[in-house]
């Protein structure tokens, strides 16, 4: 039996993507200088979604290509009105501490709108076992959890050992527990990990049967720590007016692939020999002839990317009605994207965001920031 945290909610967390890492594309693998990822061609998505009023919005990160995670969202916060930033973060590129300090700064510049996404793959020149990557992971959530909450730090663990006094200076706008981890990974001692310390697990497309085995696992997992979590997907989209139209768009952007080009893109990222990559190849083999391995999901966009390789392909209804069927599994959290970023965000934004009861990802109980505005959306509720 799936058991989730917000299982009360009556409406879901829908988030976009801030394509940082140069990813933007009208063909995939055919570079084009107008969707280059520049602070004001990303800033511009970013602040579309939130015009739209899309909940959060996933601000990634990579050492290969793109801007730097953090200064982009300090950077763009201020400029925003309602939506949530979903900052990643690489456990292990910055001193745990000093993290800390940036993550609690970030948190009051946006009154409390500041998500994290923990991230675990090797930083450069890394060569780390899973086990190692995952419990550096965690070694960094207890010294934030413990500069977040405590008066002192006082760790020692396997990476980290140090005792500093004095943690009010840093403590974030959100009391009582800091900003709601996600956290994506596959390996026993990644979900291990997210059971015991992070909100929402964040799953890259699948199968349904394949996601509902996933959260069936997590949620064992997490009754082992007393806890429950939320899950997320990561996902792309092609909605169009009809499905004809949809399926034509999506054979368009693959059209000018090189097949050459689309194995560079892939294996460029430090996470390309990951689990996650790995099933979201498998998938891929899986599919049929047009790429579809489900109803309206197609592998088709991972042909050109490491990581969430998948999309949700259709018209406005058959979109919707898909989502549902995550929601009814359990899902609450889903965080969008298509090419071009802006471009697909307004069509969602048209045709399917309206159709859906969206809520800000509630913080557990006595770890709620100040309220903040209505999303202008009629049927949008921040919880």
């Amino acid at each position: 039996m799936i058991e989730i945290r917000s299982s009360h909610l009556d409406g879901v967390e829908v988030s976009w993507f801030a394509p940082l890492c140069n990813g933007d594309f009208e063909y995939l693998g055919v570079p084009n200088n107008r969707y280059k990822s520049t602070f004001k061609n990303t800033s511009e998505v970013l602040l579309t979604a939130d015009r739209l009023g899309f909940r959060n919005i996933l601000c990634p990160s990579s050492y290969q290509v793109g801007q730097d995670t953090l200064t982009f969202a300090s950077a763009v916060a201020p400029m925003t009105q309602n939506i949530n930033l979903l900052t990643a973060i690489r456990c292990g590129e910055v001193h745990p501490p000093m993290l800390g300090r940036a993550i609690a700064t970030l948190d009051h510049i946006l009154e409390g709108r500041l998500t994290v996404n923990i991230i675990s793959s090797n930083l450069p020149g890394d060569n780390m076992s899973s086990q190692d990557r995952y419990q550096r992971s965690r070694e960094v959530i207890e010294i934030l959890k413990q500069g977040w909450t405590q008066e002192c730090i006082d760790f020692e663990g396997q990476f980290y050992n140090f005792k500093i006094n004095n943690t009010l200076p840093v403590r974030p706008y959100q009391q009582n527990g800091g900003p709601l981890l996600y956290f994506g990974g596959y390996s026993p001692d990644g979900k291990d990990l997210c059971a015991e310390h992070c909100d929402v697990y964040l799953m890259w497309p699948d199968t349904e049967e394949n996601l509902r085995g996933h959260m069936e696992d997590l949620t064992a997992r997490a009754r082992k720590y007393g806890r429950k979590i939320d899950y997320g997907l990561r996902i792309h989209v092609v909605v169009r007016e009809t499905e004809d139209e949809a399926r034509a768009a999506a054979n368009k952007l693959v059209s000018k692939l090189d097949a050459d080009v689309g194995d560079e893109i892939r294996n460029r990222a430090l996470d390309a020999k990951s689990l996650g990559v790995a099933l979201q190849s498998q998938a891929r083999e899986r599919s049929d002839s047009e790429g579809y391995i489900e109803d309206h999901l197609w592998t088709g966009i991972g042909r050109a990317r490491s990581g969430c390789g998948m999309a949700l392909v259709g018209n406005p209804d058959q979109i919707r009605d898909k989502i549902q069927r995550y929601i009814d599994m359990g899902l609450r959290a889903f965080i969008f994207s298509g090419y071009p970023h802006k471009d697909e965000c307004e069509l969602f934004g048209r045709y399917v965001l309206p159709q859906l009861k969206t809520v800000s990802m509630p913080i557990e109980q006595g770890r709620r920031p100040a309220e903040t505005p209505q999303t202008p959306l009629g049927a949008a509720q921040r919880i």
